[in-house]
């Protein structure tokens, strides 16, 4: 196995994580949590063939949750000595005694907690110098450059690689963590012709280094990107089909995360508000949560709160089964956590049966939309306006690159008006899902 970078042993971190919990209980604590963890890592980013930036970190942290009954207290260090732990102990204590009660705070219910910890092959640790980071990606950028004469500049090609681990205790006789890694390769260039300049970009994520694609294919398709969009034209306002493309659908999806997870709901502030057992897709969309997939980069057997998790279908024919809560935020409803403290695992569209050049013909004229800009996402009202860019697309077939438009709708509408997901699958995050035609949004243009 490939070098770990890590400065203490995983049981190490268990141990100083059960002594907290210790120190908290001998002050008078009546329940404490305690989460342990570090990390290394290093980013290399090359602009023009140039070193821009050789970045090292090296980090840890020690959080301390201590219970007086209901009223919560937390403290926090880098600092491992005892003297600091003793310290942060104390220091958790001692606000809980001046907070108010909370009736929702605790722990969560100690049957929720996972007890059965299984390798998910998070762990994959790259060893790869900093001279070989600097040399791949350069091999990157190399490649878009040599595409095309018009590929002019660039914003940088970057090379990471990460290592994490981690241990979660609490008094409920929840003690677990691993180690896991994730590295990145990314590219962005600028083409330019007539006097005019296009950017774009293309970046790869993966727990396996081995699972990233080559950085030379990396840099040739964000190159691509950049070239196609030169020419670029406006377009007149109406009101057309929309088709975003994979990595622009990821965000639709973070939008329905946050309208039906826990805080949102229960500060009232979600267009989503009861929609449990309403339809509020297409009839068509199906969504998963998979928490337990190998090499998931948001893979985990707990949440934050060391609550079990399982995988379940989130939505069925376009009907929403289950929030996303965690422990706090289900109290505040009156619900069960769903081991969602900390966010979704591997939330999953199932795909339909057309690739992109197949939803572009079943569009047939509309908008292909690569590129959002702005944050015009009203959470509370569902109304939906951002910046775009993209091409425009007449006989299922893409004409000519536009930009400077806005697209608006909301986004009630928009998804029940989601018309087709396309089978061109790509993970982002916790998330992975292909293109998504919706049926009508308003463009505005000229």
């Amino acid at each position: 196995m490939a070098q770990t970078r890590f400065t203490y042993p995983l049981d190490t971190l268990r141990q100083i994580a059960l002594d907290l919990l210790g120190q908290a209980a001998a002050q008078g604590a009546s329940a404490c949590e305690a989460d342990v963890s570090e990390g290394y890592g290093q980013t290399a980013v090359v602009r023009k063939g140039e070193v821009e930036n050789i970045e090292y970190n090296r980090d840890k942290s020690i959080g301390v949750t201590a219970y007086l009954g209901q009223r919560k207290g937390f403290a926090s260090t880098s600092d491992f000595s005892p003297k600091a732990l003793a310290d942060t102990v104390a220091a958790a204590v001692s606000i809980a005694r001046f907070t108010a009660s909370d009736d929702c705070a605790g722990l969560a219910e100690p049957e929720l907690m996972a007890r059965e910890i299984h390798d998910l092959d998070l762990f994959h640790p790259w060893d790869l110098s900093i001279d070989e980071a600097i040399e791949r990606a350069r091999a990157c950028e190399a490649a878009a450059f040599a595409l095309d004469a018009r590929v002019v500049n660039s914003e940088g090609a970057g090379v990471s690689t990460q290592q994490h681990q981690f241990v979660v205790a609490n008094s409920n006789g929840f003690a677990a963590g691993y180690p896991t890694t994730r590295h990145y390769l990314s590219c962005a260039v600028i083409a330019a012709q007539n006097g005019a300049m296009q950017r774009d970009d293309w970046y790869a994520e993966a727990r396996d280094a081995r699972d990233l694609p080559a950085g030379e294919a990396l840099g040739r398709y964000a190159g691509e990107r950049a070239l196609a969009r030169l020419n670029s034209r406006k377009l007149k306002t109406m009101k057309v089909p929309v088709l975003f493309e994979a990595p622009m659908a990821g965000g639709l999806l973070a939008s329905f995360v946050s309208a039906v997870s826990g805080g949102s709901l229960y500060r009232k502030t979600s267009f989503l508000l009861d929609s449990l057992g309403q339809q509020i897709f297409s009839p068509l969309v199906q969504i998963s949560e998979q928490p337990h997939l190998k090499k998931g980069l948001a893979s985990g057997y707990f949440d934050d709160d060391g609550v079990a998790t399982h995988p379940r279908e989130v939505v069925k024919d376009g009907v929403l089964q289950g929030y996303f809560l965690g422990t706090y935020s289900a109290r505040k409803l009156g619900m069960r956590s769903t081991g969602n403290a900390g966010g979704n695992h591997n939330l999953i569209l199932k795909s339909g049966d057309l690739d992109l050049p197949g939803l572009l013909k079943k569009m047939g004229r509309g908008l292909l939309v690569t590129d959002l800009m702005g944050q015009g996402v009203n959470m509370v009202t569902g109304d939906y306006s951002r910046g775009a860019a993209g091409y425009w697309v007449e006989g299922g077939e893409i004409r000519y690159p536009v930009e400077e438009i806005t697209i608006a709708g909301n986004l009630r509408d928009m998804f029940k008006g989601i018309a087709a997901v396309g089978k061109d699958e790509l993970t982002r995050g916790s998330r992975r899902c292909g293109s998504i035609l919706i049926d009508s949004m308003t463009i505005a243009g000229n």
